[in-house]
């Protein structure tokens, strides 16, 4: 099993930043990728980005990929999303997950451990 704990969610002007922070618990990791998603009201959960946990190999949706970057520590096991000049359509429960496979990819159905999510309101 693998834990996971979001925090860094909040309200947020639009134009502004937040980074998002996920500490993992349970597993060795070595062998996992991480990821990234988010859930507006109303609408299905979206692929953010996702890495790879030893490599550090990077993939992001093309809707986000000049503006939020996806990162690790792995002395933390710690992941991070930074995001930046926020828009209220990222408004939405973000949701880190793990998968026992390396690869970063963006199915969610595709990941076994999820977190309980952060809430991001970007208001204008």
């Amino acid at each position: 099993q693998v834990q996971l704990v979001e925090s860094g969610g909040g309200l947020v002007q639009a134009g502004g930043s937040l980074r998002l922070s996920c500490v993992a618990s349970g597993r060795t990791l070595s062998s996992y990728a991480m990821g990234w998603f988010r859930q507006a009201p109303g609408k299905e959960r979206e692929f953010v980005a996702a890495v790879t946990w030893s490599t550090g190999l990077r993939n992001y949706a093309d809707s986000m990929k000049d503006r939020f970057t996806i990162s690790r520590d792995t002395a933390k096991n710690t992941v991070y999303l930074q995001m930046n000049t926020l828009i209220p359509e990222d408004t939405a429960v973000y949701y880190c997950a793990a998968r026992p496979s390396p690869g970063p990819v963006g199915l969610a159905n595709l990941y076994w451990y999820w977190g309980q999510g952060t809430q991001v309101t970007v208001f204008s």
